[in-house]
């Protein structure tokens, strides 16, 4: 089953699913599956990206285990015979895409870091002329500038709709000052460490966006870590600031998307097989050039 569309494990309660990951309750424990699935504007697409839940899955769990000194982490397990273990009948369908994982209570907030402005927060930086979410930005930035240091941009989390960037006295006010401090600092200091790795691969990771979660041991880093689903990687080689850059993301899927006529409202269209090729492509090659490894081995 490549794709595990809303997966029924056999034992287990059902899963709370998400936009691509399925979460069970193991008691003390989770049981969190990468599925194949992939979204754009906020909908879900017919079919899925082939390989692309062991993708992210694997990454994560590099990036988790690589900044471990950095910030505790809720990750068990990504072992698949450790999987196997936690369920009532083989599941061989969950190789390579599943993590079992601390249970942890998620923050109401992203905490998204960004070294270059793009995206949302370049929008947000055009249309206010300059000033927004107290950020003190400076005067002409241009799409994809790149900033004199990285910046926390924390944002709401929206049960439907796209999430709203925020100021950080409004994250604090969500989730408590002394809370926001900490992954705040957290966040940048993961970020600043994968910026710096990336280089080394000749990537540029213009921003991304971490999840914590708190637990009675306290806040742990969890969900996923510097993907194409969570980060903008671009190619140093081909950095040119001034519009939006080409990223190792689903970027083809926007792209022929907007050529639809669509109104990007669920269900998603069926993407056509070449969209789907180049899109696990562009994942596989973030994978192996971030982690120095074949992919599938």
């Amino acid at each position: 089953m490549a794709e595990l569309l809303h997966t029924a494990l056999f034992g287990l309660p059902p899963a709370r699913v998400g936009k691509v990951r399925e979460v069970y309750d193991l008691g003390d424990e989770v049981l969190i599956v990468a599925t194949d699935r992939i979204s754009a504007f906020d909908c879900v697409m017919a079919n899925g990206i082939p390989d692309k839940g062991s993708i992210l899955n694997q990454m994560s769990a590099f990036w988790f285990e690589k900044f471990a000194d950095i910030c505790p982490n809720h990750i068990l397990s990504v072992d698949d015979a450790e999987v196997q273990k936690r369920c009532k009948q083989p599941q061989p369908e969950l190789a390579g895409r599943s993590t079992i994982a601390k249970k942890a209570e998620p923050l109401a907030i992203e905490c998204v870091a960004r070294g270059n402005i793009s995206g949302s927060l370049f929008k947000e930086y055009r249309k206010s002329g300059g000033g927004v979410h107290d950020l003190n930005l400076p005067d002409g930035l241009m799409d994809s500038s790149k900033l004199a240091e990285p910046i926390f941009t924390p944002a709401t989390k929206a049960t439907t709709g796209h999430d709203e960037n925020i100021s950080f006295k409004q994250a604090a006010d969500i989730v408590g000052k002394e809370t926001a401090e900490y992954v705040m600092q957290k966040t940048l200091e993961i970020f600043q460490a994968a910026s710096n790795y990336a280089a080394t691969k000749g990537l540029i990771l213009a921003d991304t966006k971490f999840e914590f979660g708190t637990t009675p041991d306290g806040i742990l880093w969890i969900d996923e870590a510097l993907t194409p689903d969570s980060s903008r990687f671009w190619d140093a080689s081909l950095y040119e600031p001034g519009h939006a850059q080409p990223s190792y993301d689903k970027q083809f899927v926007r792209d022929y998307l907007e050529t639809l006529t669509w109104d990007k409202q669920p269900p998603g269209p069926v993407l056509p097989n070449e969209i789907v090729e180049k899109t696990r492509a562009k994942y596989v090659e973030a994978y192996e050039r971030l982690t120095g490894k074949s992919f599938g081995q």
